[in-house]
């Protein structure tokens, strides 16, 4: 186990190597890891949150102006520093946010995924051409910047989500502001000073995507300032009930991220071998603290008992401890609080009548007693009480029987978050029964893979309580452009939309 010493040390290494200025080790926000709840130094707090956002408006001005390709050459110069960086800035994922070592370097690779994303993405803009009623007329779409963005990312994908928003935003014209997690504060001064040099390099302020490191009265700031065009939060439901009405009453934008509570269906025709593999990730990697990580087993009464033996027998052979132990595959909780309500929802289901048949307990490991550590449970549950409802970011797995698929469905439907589902089968008509209208709520849908975990290429996001939110692929670009319809008349009458005569 690498001791508090040399966590803390080989953190200012890792910022010495991305170009990032050392911490202030007397004053600021303390940045902790989880390995050891070692402070690894002291972030320095943002002391005048409206000139930044000042300084952003201001850069929105000109580089609202700059054609997009252009703007894309400064994704390019990203991209190509996080390629030669990955290996530091995922190592500072795993120290900071407790993340196994793939797992760092897994999120930093989304980076660059996004990154060539972008690039692409920059000579794609594309408007409608519209089809009109009035003759020497042409009606079409165009895309335009917004304005300035916030970004505020949760602790559990502290780089990968500035990434998906901030790299979308620039291609778009927007400028950007980012206030990153209390809990992941270093992993975000490592990454400004990556994008500082990227901005060298492409010729461009720096003012285009700044960070701003602070508590909750930073980010009630940028949530209620009317220079901000669009507010993109991820976090917890409870969060998103609070920014979406303000942001609202604004008349500004919000993209909400927030919780999940995502399930898997396992039908009898499921190849176990496959379902296992995918389960066991899905639900105890990242030590369950995914938005999109496996809460619920929806399986088939006449495989229930086989799968349940199965999942306990993979449970009882993850390696837990230092998610910079190439052999671990579950690291640590993020903190107490976490435990705290790991605990609490484990009471909480077996007062409902659920049985903890794997895991369940505390891990201690050597040389990291302070490292909040826990076995991945699973809970065999005889009904979907409020305890399975609710998210809980944590390792449990609950698991309930059904007897036909529409049941099934209906269980799956009935959960307040509608982010990430999954189903296991080898039946097509349960496969596309699940995939339509009348199947999965969520915005993610799967069919033999589980629901954590997703490509750049798709829209991410999910809807209900998840807030409605696309990040990332597809057309998300959207949500940080605004749209005009233009109609040109390029004849010498004037004719009116719905035959309407007037003069």
């Amino acid at each position: 186990m690498t001791s508090t010493v040399d966590l803390s040390a080989r953190t200012s290494e890792l910022l010495a190597a991305v170009g990032a200025a050392p911490l202030d080790h007397d004053s600021g926000l303390a940045a902790t890891s989880p390995i050891t709840g070692a402070v690894l130094g002291h972030v320095p707090l943002t002391s005048d949150v409206d000139s930044v956002i000042a300084a952003a408006a201001d850069a929105y001005r000109s580089w609202s102006l700059v054609p997009a390709p252009v703007r894309g050459g400064l994704v390019r110069e990203l991209g190509e520093l996080l390629r030669e960086h990955k290996d530091a800035l995922g190592e500072l994922v795993s120290i900071e946010a407790g993340k196994i070592v793939s797992e760092g370097l897994g999120e930093v690779q989304e980076m660059i995924d996004i990154c060539d994303f972008g690039v692409g993405l920059s000579r794609q803009l594309y408007g409608n051409t519209i089809a009109t009623e009035r003759p020497g007329h042409r009606m079409m779409e165009q895309w335009h910047p917004l304005g300035v963005v916030a970004v505020i990312t949760a602790f559990n994908f502290p780089v990968a989500v500035w990434s998906w928003n901030t790299v979308l935003a620039l291609v778009a014209g927007d400028t950007v502001v980012w206030k990153p997690s209390e809990k992941t504060p270093v992993t975000a001064v490592a990454v400004q000073a990556l994008f500082e040099e990227a901005a060298r390099r492409a010729g461009v302020s720096p003012a285009v995507a700044q960070l701003v490191v602070g508590d909750r009265a930073v980010g009630e700031t940028l949530v209620d300032d009317s220079r901000i065009a669009l507010v993109s939060a991820t976090g917890s439901t409870r969060m998103g009930r609070e920014v979406g009405p303000r942001v609202a009453a604004r008349f500004g934008r919000a993209l909400l991220e927030l919780g999940g509570n995502n399930a898997a269906i396992v039908c009898p025709s499921a190849d176990l071998d496959l379902t296992v593999r995918g389960l066991v990730f899905s639900a105890a990697g990242t030590a369950g603290q995914r938005c999109t990580s496996l809460r619920r087993v929806i399986v088939h009464e006449s495989v229930a008992d086989t799968l349940v033996d199965r999942l306990g027998t993979a449970y009882s052979s993850l390696p837990v401890g230092s998610p910079l132990d190439s052999s671990t595959l579950v690291g640590p909780l993020i903190d107490e609080a976490a435990h705290d309500g790991y605990v609490d929802a484990l009471e909480r289901a077996r007062k409902d009548g659920g049985t903890v048949v794997a895991g369940g307990e505390r891990v201690r490991v050597p040389g990291a007693e302070d490292g909040v550590y826990v076995q991945p449970a699973i809970v065999r549950m005889p009904a979907q009480t409020d305890v399975v409802r609710r998210e809980t970011f944590a390792p449990i797995l609950y698991v309930m029987t059904y007897s036909d698929l529409d049941e099934a469905i209906a269980l799956h439907n009935d959960v307040p978050q509608g982010l990430s589902s999954s189903i296991f089968t080898t039946d097509l008509r349960e496969a596309e029964r699940f995939l339509s209208a009348a199947g999965s709520d969520c915005g993610i849908a799967n069919v033999n893979i589980g629901p954590s975990g997703a490509e750049i290429g798709g829209a991410f996001g999910g809807e209900k309580e998840t807030g409605g939110g696309r990040e990332s692929g597809s057309d998300a670009w959207k949500s940080y452009m605004r749209r005009t319809t233009n109609t040109v008349n390029y004849s010498s009458e004037l004719p009116l939309a719905q035959g309407v005569t007037f003069l």
